[in-house]
């Protein structure tokens, strides 16, 4: 009877023992979870950026195309080659019908028997105006239509060298089959191939794209804008590019150029800016790359900062919470803000550095 009586006071003591034990830790607990959630202002760099969006393409790119028609003969350079100036490129053999062969020799041999006509008539009419037969204004007539044939007997002359052999000299000007490069440069794209027929450029007509030329020396970024920024930006701002392909290079570069005209892009208004690359960082940058360019409208170095979710904006004023020397107690304090880059945001007065900032209480919605 006295055993059992101890087992049951020391079963008791125990049943008590746990109670108090786990009850304390629940208190500990409850309040160690009361304990809010917070963030340091700290020291750092606030950047206001407005962001592009486009690709790295060459200040001057040139579209080689023809003089002559023809059809591709031969391809002496290809995609990636750095080309020198006067380098062949590219050569047109005429192609030209039997008919138009035909044609032309038919224009040069009535062109030259018009002016040997008119060259036995003027010698004729010169005797005449000695004698005062004719006037000097028929003499002057008929030699001005000797004049018009000559020309025409070159044109038709050159027309036909041609056709013949795919060269023949203008003046100071040689036109040839062969297409050289204009430029020292790298040849971005061959758009034509061999066998493949060639229309002349002319006054009238665009003709066929053979090939593109660059200099690589001097990139741009050509992107958009959108029209909530564009106000912000002005010529000569600083911009970092990041490079699609490239995500470790900093590519540096100067805005050089902002559209006056917006366009719709994916149902958005935005303008077209250029900024030219100043600092690719040792990267090898190739026309076409996509790109993103953040460029900098304002910045703030070593100011006090702070995460913007944690303020409130109440009548056009900032207020942040503090913790209070109670835990449960939070104190509402007005700050005054600086820049922001819509994550962080810069605080010129209300705060010191190390100081804590309550995080807003979450709130809980109530499902009915």
């Amino acid at each position: 009877m006295k055993k059992k009586k101890i087992w049951i006071i020391l079963v008791t003591v125990i049943v008590f023992g746990s109670g108090a034990f786990f009850y304390l830790q629940s208190n500990s607990a409850s309040e160690q979870d009361n304990t809010d959630p917070f963030v340091v202002a700290e020291r750092g760099t606030v950047i206001e950026k407005a962001l592009a969006v486009g690709t790295i393409e060459p200040e001057n790119e040139i579209e080689i195309k023809s003089k002559i028609s023809g059809v591709v003969s031969k391809i002496f350079a290809e995609p990636g080659d750095y080309v020198t100036e006067g380098q062949p490129l590219i050569e047109v053999r005429p192609d030209p019908t039997p008919l138009e062969l035909a044609e032309a020799k038919r224009n040069l041999e009535r062109t030259v028997i018009e002016k040997e006509n008119l060259k036995r008539e003027l010698a004729r009419m010169m005797v005449l105006r000695e004698r005062n037969l004719v006037s000097q204004q028929e003499y002057d007539q008929l030699e001005q239509r000797f004049h018009d044939v000559e020309v025409r007997v070159q044109i038709n002359q050159e027309r036909l060298d041609l056709l013949e052999s795919g060269r023949v000299a203008i003046g100071n000007t040689i036109i040839e089959s062969v297409i050289r490069s204009p430029i020292n440069g790298f040849i971005l794209e061959k758009m034509v191939d061999i066998g493949e027929p060639v229309v002349p450029l002319t006054s009238y007509q665009a003709g066929t794209p053979l090939m593109s030329i660059a200099g690589m020396e001097r990139l741009l970024f050509k992107g958009n804008v959108d029209e909530i920024d564009v106000g912000k930006i002005e010529e000569g701002m600083q911009a970092e590019i990041k490079i699609g392909a490239l995500p470790n290079v900093a590519v540096k570069g100067e805005v050089s150029r902002i559209s006056l005209k917006a366009r719709v892009q994916d149902n958005a208004t935005v303008f077209p800016v250029e900024i030219i690359i100043t600092d690719a960082n040792g990267a090898v940058l190739r026309a076409g790359y996509s790109a993103n360019a953040d460029i900098i409208i304002e910045r703030m170095d070593n100011a006090i900062t702070i995460p913007e979710r944690v303020v409130t904006m109440r009548e056009g004023r900032a207020f942040v919470e503090i913790p209070g020397d109670d835990p449960q107690k939070r104190i509402e304090r007005e700050v005054e803000l600086g820049l922001s880059d819509a994550i962080t945001v810069a605080v010129t007065d209300g705060l010191a550095e190390g100081e804590k900032v309550l995080e807003k209480p979450v709130r809980k919605l109530t499902v009915r």
